[in-house]
């Protein structure tokens, strides 16, 4: 069986949580195994909103470095800047001009970023079609998306079908991939709300690269729900539910495992025991990533994944503009 192509991105804004870790990254890891894997860093959205020029250019480059800590091999996968790839600019563009405002107005991501402000720039409006752009270039097949990004994908797919029916098949129309268990870590204060490290408040996410006695700390302070019993239930006792998630995923124990292991031994012991599960994972993470960031290494593994994706991304964008009627330049 041909191995099918996998791509996905995160941004270069913020600190890359426990949440990033769990719900993405982790099957990043898996899926290279498997996939012909593209993951990229989406410098082009993250200036949807305003960026502080030399915190975007130190973001980015962590952000490429976590990934290799995390475990992803650059021999294996393409790790690269969105913004190193020249296609996403030119197909984004094109996908704009396919997108309808309704379509881009129902966006619940813009409703929410858009909410109170004055004024909203354009390219916050129109990144769908961007996003779009990014998953289309490389006629990729699975997306690992969380519940949040599946609006994205559907209107991803909805473009991709309306460009094939208009100027005859061209884009592969793809498929989401959501892992049925830690695709969702949510937040420290609030376990309604997803982990995000767009909260104001520091304690309520886990970064990837926070000290362990800052996680010690953070977990020790995270919010319990009325009682002391250690249960798996997301609708009545939703904040340690989701610690149970974090220790899950950390320890590879099953939640009726840790049910059973914490019977009547109330909240205290099992928060310093979640807190050092999370140690455990994040310090092998951090030693690789300082010693990645160190050498050197990233701007190479960066332009070598650069070189990999264009190579796919060029040939789609030649394919879409020749179907739609323009004139291509000739070849070398």
């Amino acid at each position: 069986m041909s191995k099918q192509r996998v791509l996905s991105g995160i941004q270069p804004s913020g600190k890359l949580t426990l949440g990033n870790y769990i719900g993405a990254m982790i099957n990043y890891v898996a899926l290279q195994h498997e996939h012909d894997c593209y993951y990229m860093i989406v410098d082009l959205h993250a200036i949807t909103v305003p960026q502080e020029p030399a915190a975007l250019r130190e973001q980015s480059e962590a952000v490429a470095a976590l990934f290799v800590a995390v475990g992803l091999d650059p021999a294996k996968a393409a790790i690269f800047l969105q913004s190193h790839v020249r296609a996403h600019a030119e197909l984004g563009w094109i996908m704009t001009t396919l997108s309808y405002m309704g379509e881009l107005e129902r966006m619940t991501q813009f409703k929410d970023k858009a909410a109170g402000k004055d004024a909203v720039g354009a390219g916050l409006f129109t990144y769908p079609a961007l996003m779009a752009a990014d998953i289309l270039l490389y006629k990729t097949k699975l997306v690992p998306v969380g519940e949040d990004q599946k609006q994205h994908l559907e209107l991803t797919r909805d473009l991709a079908g309306r460009f094939n029916h208009r100027f005859g098949e061209t884009l592969v129309v793809p498929e989401p991939f959501i892992p049925k268990v830690g695709a969702r870590i949510m937040s420290l204060d609030d376990a309604t709300k997803k982990m995000s490290k767009s909260n104001p408040n520091p304690g309520s996410y886990i970064a990837l690269l926070d000290s362990p006695d800052d996680i010690r700390k953070k977990i020790s302070r995270a919010k319990t729900d009325l009682g002391r019993e250690i249960v798996f239930d997301p609708a009545e006792k939703p904040e340690i539910s989701n610690l149970m998630s974090i220790f899950s995923q950390c320890t590879g124990k099953s939640l009726d495992e840790i049910q059973k292991d914490y019977e009547g031994q109330g909240y205290g012991t099992f928060k310093k025991d979640v807190a050092e599960a999370v140690v455990s994972v994040l310090e092998p993470i951090q030693r690789k990533y300082a010693d990645i960031r160190a050498s050197g290494e990233i701007h190479r593994i960066l332009k070598d994944g650069a070189e990999r994706a264009s190579a796919v991304a060029e040939t789609t964008v030649r394919e879409v503009k020749e179907a739609m009627g323009f004139v291509l330049p000739a070849r070398d």
